[in-house]
C-alpha cells in the first residue's frame, strides 16, 4: 500500500525516490547511501529534537546527532539490501535513536532502564512530557502573552505527565513525529488496528486530563 503524508491523505514523493535509490544500491551504486539518507534527514533531525535530553541544550545540536547516526550508517547501508523487515525509513530512524541514547549515555553516564524495552520499542530515548508540552505550545499563536503560554505549557506538562509512557510514546510518535499508523505499528510490533486503537486512546485520556481546564488549546 502506497505511503501518504501523516493527516493529508495524499502521496508521499519520497516513496518513489526510496524506491529508485534502493534499486541504485542493490546495483552496487554505493553512492546512493548518501542520497538515501538525505532523503530522510529532515524527519531525523525532528526526531532527535524531540527526544534529546534537555540538559544537553546548548551543548549538543540535534545535526550533530544525525550527522553522527549517518557515520555509523554509511557503514551499514550495504546490509539493507539483504533485509525486507522494515521499511528502510524505520531502518535509518533505529540507527538514529540508538546513537542518541549511545551520546546520552557518553554526556550524561545515563544508564538504560531497560535495554529489553529499548530494543522492543526501537524509539530511542523516550519523549519526555517537558518536551511534548514545549513543543505543543510552539504551535500556539504568537498572540498569546508570554504569561499565558507559560501557565499553557505548565498545564500540559503536568497532564501529559499523568499519561501512562507508552501513551506519550504513541501521541509523540503520531503527531511530532508525523509517522503514519501503518509506521507506529511496525515500530511497537502491534497490529495497524491495535496502533490504530492505542493512539485514539491516549488521545482520549490525555483530553480528558485537559478538561478541567475548558480553552486551554485555545491559547
Amino acid at each position: 500500500m502506497m505511503n501518504t503524508n501523516p493527516g493529508n491523505g495524499l502521496p508521499d514523493p519520497s516513496e518513489d525516490r526510496e524506491r529508485h535509490l534502493l534499486d541504485r544500491l542493490r546495483r552496487g551504486d554505493e553512492t546512493a547511501n548518501a542520497e538515501l539518507f538525505m532523503l530522510y534527514r529532515p524527519r531525523l533531525k525532528r526526531m532527535v529534537a524531540l527526544r534529546m535530553d534537555r540538559r544537553l541544550l546548548g551543548r549538543i545540536d540535534e545535526s550533530d546527532v544525525v550527522q553522527e547516526a549517518f557515520l555509523d550508517y554509511s557503514k551499514r547501508a550495504t546490509e539493507y539490501v539483504h533485509r525486507d523487515d522494515i521499511p528502510f525509513f524505520l531502518w535509518v530512524r533505529m540507527i538514529t535513536g540508538q546513537k542518541l541514547l549511545e551520546i546520552h549515555r557518553r554526556h550524561l553516564a545515563v544508564q538504560a532502564r531497560d535495554v529489553r524495552r529499548e530494543a522492543r520499542l526501537h524509539v530511542g530515548p523516550e519523549a519526555s512530557a517537558v518536551s511534548l508540552a514545549t513543543r505543543l505550545v510552539g504551535n500556539f499563536t504568537t498572540a498569546s502573552t508570554a504569561a499565558r503560554l507559560a501557565e499553557v505549557r505548565a498545564i500540559l506538562q503536568s497532564s501529559l505527565a499523568k499519561l501512562r509512557e507508552e501513551d506519550r510514546e504513541i501521541l509523540a510518535l503520531r503527531h511530532f513525529e508525523e509517522l503514519t499508523n501503518q509506521e507506529i505499528a511496525s515500530i511497537l510490533g502491534l497490529s495497524d488496528a491495535t496502533a490504530s486503537a492505542r493512539y485514539f486512546g491516549a488521545l482520549k485520556r490525555l483530553r480528558g486530563e485537559l478538561a478541567a481546564f475548558p480553552g486551554i488549546l485555545d491559547a
